[in-house]
């Protein structure tokens, strides 16, 4: 066990959210390789996810690099198969990315109107798979077929969101998923796959988790848990973590009404919810709860590394020296 070719694989995240330079991502990205991780994926929160992960792609050499997730209403699905083509075929097919929906109150901000959110995923997907085949456009914007390969995912956190995956995408980037749910979308995802006959050797699922390293175990659950709060605002994680079991406790964090603070949320997140959904504790606790990802359908677990009483790029970097 001791060469890369036998490790189980492992990813990590960084986020555009971060208050860290561009610099900072392309520098963790060294780091990673260095560790022997498989990918580096960066989610696109304030940011361009697609020019980080080039720049991270152009200091390395072996890592996979890619978005966990890129937003489709940022960019029109011609350039993101643009883009896409550039980074692969500069990375020498290095490249894989994921195309999310975000949320409807984020967006509606911006002034962007979701319309029928997953039918527009299904379709920005499905025209930037052409694109990357060279069957889209005509005449003067006739795009060209990638010369390197594009691994192309879709957010997943629903059953009908994990069939886009499947009929139009090559896996699904789950995030925030309960690992007890987390086969249901994986099934759904290869069923989708078989039935458009598309002969995918495989659907892929490659699993965000936030990761809270510690060996304070109390620090890191309390950690886990008030990350958890944030996105418990959220209406789409709430409906994702209620259809997992976890009704009363969205019911009563619904019930706070608008304007409600992450301080009041965190009173209603469960233990067992921060079991389901984080990896926290320990070196060898996280070890064994990324184990429990894989064995629950996780191809690769991505760590999303949230700081414990740190800053968050140093929390990172510790978290890929612990884990390599």
């Amino acid at each position: 066990m001791s060469t890369t070719a036998t490790r189980a694989r492992l990813g990590v995240v960084l986020s555009t959210v971060t208050a860290g330079p561009p610099q900072e991502f392309v520098d963790i990205g060294r780091l990673a390789e260095q560790h022997g991780f498989d990918s580096v994926f960066v989610n696109e929160g304030r940011g361009d996810a697609l020019a980080c992960a080039q720049a991270i792609a152009g200091a390395t050499t072996r890592l996979t690099v890619g978005t966990n997730i890129a937003n489709i209403y940022f960019r029109h699905p011609f350039l993101a198969a643009s883009t896409c083509r550039t980074i692969a075929e500069l990375s020498g097919g290095r490249l894989r990315v994921g195309f999310g929906m975000s949320h409807r109150g984020l967006l509606g901000s911006l002034g962007i109107d979701m319309g029928d959110a997953r039918q527009h995923l299904r379709d920005y997907v499905a025209f930037v798979q052409d694109g990357l085949a060279g069957r889209a456009g005509s005449g003067f914007l006739q795009q060209a077929a990638s010369r390197a390969p594009v691994k192309v995912y879709v957010a997943a956190n629903t059953i009908e969101s994990a069939a886009v995956a499947g009929e139009v995408g090559d896996g699904l980037m789950p995030f925030l998923s309960p690992m007890s749910y987390l086969p249901r979308l994986v099934a759904a995802a290869r069923d989708s796959a078989a039935k458009a006959q598309r002969g995918l050797d495989e659907c892929t699922c490659v699993l965000s988790i936030p990761t809270f390293v510690s060996d304070d175990a109390d620090a890191a659950l309390s950690a886990a848990r008030y990350n958890l709060a944030f996105f418990a605002l959220l209406p789409n994680y709430r409906r994702q973590w209620r259809r997992a079991g976890f009704g009363a406790a969205m019911d009563a964090i619904r019930a706070l009404g608008r304007g409600a603070s992450r301080a009041e949320a965190v009173k209603h997140i469960p233990d067992e919810l921060v079991r389901e959904v984080c990896v926290f504790g320990n070196t060898a606790q996280c070890r064994a709860q990324l184990e429990a990802f894989r064995a629950a359908g996780a191809d690769l677990p991505v760590i999303a590394v949230s700081p414990v009483n740190e800053d968050r790029l140093v929390a990172t970097r510790k978290a890929i020296a612990a884990l390599a």
